[in-house]
């Protein structure tokens, strides 16, 4: 399979620390890959170098057979679809939620002059029905309800067809019925033959959604473990990442972990 994203050694330091630390990753197109780790392991970091908005200190990222630093990082971006709750405060609370995810196609957040034609509006109307989101395309972005805003953003994602999809923690803050409703139509997109290379960042292992193959497990911006989900995703490696004792079941495609009593 094509290789979309590979780390070599990587390396990003801020204020005399390290960040993300000696780095070796590769994800090819075949593949979709969850990252997990504690607050401040270098999740986002990571998913931030993938999407072209930081570079690394030392070490190389190559991404879509182009390496950061010697490449035209506005050419690359409209390749890769990124959802954040940090672009989600930049959308235009007024904007239609046809608009958000119709000005994709443009890469640019809240409509202005641009000119689209009838192919781009089909594709974005197609795109809302797949994320469950058409009943909602003249409402305003500002009304919509968390677990709306995550899926409109996933949608605007992938609206120009990404070559690499970053999901940076596209379920926090929902709540249970919300998260299981993402959790299915990501479950489902995943497990879709044309669907294109994914990452996701999250902090629980009940937050992977079934269809995931691999996953990358962080603690103080160094690898802990990396590989297929079944192999690696195994209570002894969830203690070392969290630095606590758990448990890890597993049914149906999902996880859960508990800590270990000491009852």
């Amino acid at each position: 399979m094509a290789q979309v994203l590979q780390f070599s050694d990587v390396v990003v330091r801020r204020n005399a620390r390290d960040i993300v630390d000696h780095v070796d990753w590769q994800v090819t197109d075949d593949q979709r890959w969850v990252i997990l780790g504690p607050n401040g392991a270098g999740k986002t970091t990571l998913l931030k170098l993938a999407a072209t908005l930081e570079h690394p200190t030392s070490g190389t990222v190559s991404l879509l057979d182009e390496q950061l630093g010697r490449t035209d990082v506005f050419e690359l971006r409209p390749r890769i679809g990124f959802a954040s709750t940090a672009m989600a405060r930049r959308v235009p609370p007024e904007e239609t939620v046809l608009n958000v995810v119709l000005t994709a196609a443009y890469a640019v957040l809240g409509r202005w002059h641009e000119a689209y034609e009838d192919i781009d509006e089909r594709r974005a109307l197609r795109v809302l029905a797949e994320w469950k989101l058409d009943d909602l395309a003249d409402r305003t972005f500002g009304t919509l309800s968390d677990g709306e805003q995550k899926r409109v953003q996933i949608a605007r994602a992938v609206m120009t067809d990404p070559e690499l999809l970053l999901l940076d923690e596209p379920t926090a803050s929902l709540d249970l019925g919300a998260r299981e409703e993402l959790l299915s139509l990501l479950g489902g997109y995943a497990q879709a033959p044309t669907t294109p290379a994914m990452i996701m960042v999250t902090h629980h292992v009940e937050e992977i959604p079934v269809g995931f193959t691999h996953v990358l497990l962080l603690r103080e911006g160094r690898v802990v473990a990396a590989g297929p989900i079944r192999e690696t995703l195994t209570a002894e490696s969830l203690t070392e990442t969290f630095g606590v004792p758990v448990t890890l079941s597993e049914g149906g495609g999902r996880y859960a972990a508990r800590a270990v009593s000491d009852a």
